[in-house]
């Protein structure tokens, strides 16, 4: 059969991402023996005329939409990526009676409700390279996929979905063919990284998080040993800038230790980086392999460094452990971002404070901290049943598609606002949402490239804050 698959994310900021999840589905896709094309929208100037034209081009049998966001998370300048899902699918509506599936993160997190917005007939939940060719072949034979795990839709407005357990990684399926399905150079030129994921699945129940949700709460690991083949096999075909993009690196930490010395063992001359570490699995002997492994940049994701507001988002770790993983980090060369969270539940101007004297005696100079204000709410989460208790949610489920965020009852947000803007005045290695969501950082990245500047660019953040002020631009 003909496959169109829409890889439908356009958002480019801080840099495009590559759409690894529509690639690896275009290959399974292939390899189960259809023929496939893939439409990346993250490039074209109309999206629908581009869409127009492929349908024309590819007569599909069925269109699926890969969809990475329902939004961006920003609560000082939300933007709502579903919009755009409508206009699509009545584009294809325009042009063919053909089933339109949805598959992607965003539609594990809110398959009911994405269904019913855009009018689609099918949503793939989870792992769509292993769903989505079991799905293609019960449609293809008239059949009704009631029992294929990881499927939902609408039936006479009712909501259905089948769940079941998934298997990943059985066939050591890591990276999609990216040069097949989109244009690389459009994204390396931007500064993009190639993604890649060592496991699936989450063991931490943070009462915001979706991931458990998407990938569900059981590890599934890719042998270490596939991992470092992988990495070896993009670094001799030039894509060396390559992102652990799991929702937490170092957990298991013997994985991610396994991993990191394997790779520095085999040296690919891979420019790695993650930037998603917890606090509980760092050390020395970690870092020091991450660093013989290749890697050029970190993250970790603490949100706090107050234990009221870590026990009220549940992260399973305490201030103690985040400000040892500060004492790691000082002791080794890599770059870091640190990435906290303003306005979660136990959150007082006393507590914001603590982060912020954490922040400014504890980060070196030459790291970057990135500070976000606002909690997402998501449906099902505990952070959901929290806000309803406290008053801050009303609106029902059905309404969640457009973003409606979480701040303590406990903490003014127009304070937050200002000792905020005060700390970014002060200190040039900080950034939030508004650094950056600017408008000219996607023709900065270009520029960076041009000039041969390296990921992530977010290691010059003080050099060009400073450079930006020169110009009077106040970021």
């Amino acid at each position: 059969m003909n496959i169109l698959i829409v890889a439908t994310n356009r958002y480019g900021s801080p840099v495009p991402v590559m759409p690894v999840g529509a690639c690896l589905v275009a290959d399974a896709a292939e390899k189960a023996g259809h023929r496939v094309r893939v439409l990346d929208l993250m490039f074209e100037q109309n999206p629908l005329d581009a869409l127009k034209s492929e349908l024309d081009k590819s007569n599909p049998d069925f269109v699926g939409l890969s969809v990475r966001n329902i939004d961006n998370n920003d609560m000082q300048n939300p933007v709502a990526f579903f919009k755009d899902l409508k206009p699509l699918v009545d584009t294809i509506r325009s042009k063919t009676p053909e089933p339109v599936v949805l598959g992607g993160a965003a539609v594990s997190v809110m398959p009911e409700e994405l269904l019913r917005y855009t009018g689609a007939d099918w949503a793939v939940l989870g792992d769509g390279e292993v769903i989505f060719p079991k799905l293609l072949a019960a449609l293809s034979q008239g059949e009704i996929p009631g029992k294929i795990p990881g499927i939902a839709w609408l039936e006479d407005g009712v909501f259905k979905k089948n769940t079941g357990y998934v298997t990943r990684f059985s066939d050591g399926c890591l990276t999609p063919n990216f040069h097949r399905w989109i244009n690389v150079r459009a994204y390396l030129s931007r500064l993009s990284t190639i993604p890649i994921q060592t496991k699936l699945g989450c063991h931490f129940k943070c009462i915001y998080c979706t991931y458990r949700k998407i990938e569900g709460h059981d590890y599934r690991l890719c042998a270490p040993e596939s991992i470092i083949d992988a990495i070896k096999n993009l670094a001799a075909i030039g894509l060396r800038d390559i992102e652990f993009v799991d929702n937490v690196f170092n957990s298991p930490y013997d994985h991610a230790l396994a991993i990191c010395e394997g790779l520095a063992r085999s040296r690919p001359g891979a420019r790695l980086q993650s930037l998603e570490l917890n606090p509980l699995f760092i050390d020395d002997t970690l870092l020091t392999a991450m660093e013989q492994a290749g890697f050029v940049g970190i993250g970790i994701t603490v949100e706090s460094a107050s234990d009221a507001v870590l026990n009220g988002l549940q992260k399973g770790f305490t201030a103690k452990d985040v400000y040892n993983a500060a004492q790691v980090i000082q002791r080794h060369h890599l770059p870091c971002l640190w990435i906290f969270m303003f306005g979660g539940p136990g959150e007082t101007e006393a507590t914001v404070r603590e982060t912020l004297r954490f922040a400014e005696q504890c980060i070196h100079p030459k790291d970057v901290a990135f500070f976000n204000t606002g909690i997402r709410i998501y449906p099902g989460t505990e952070l959901e049943h929290r806000a309803r208790e406290e008053g801050i949610l009303a609106i029902p489920t059905s309404e969640m598609l457009e973003p409606v965020f979480y701040v303590s009852p406990a903490i003014d947000l127009d304070w937050l606002t200002e000792t905020m803007h005060n700390a970014l005045a002060a200190h040039m290695n900080y950034i939030n949402s508004n650094t950056i969501g600017l408008s000219f950082l996607p023709a900065m990245n270009r520029l960076g490239y041009r000039l041969g500047v390296k990921s992530p660019l977010w290691r010059h953040t003080r050099l060009i804050r400073r450079g930006l002020r020169v110009f009077g631009m106040d970021v």
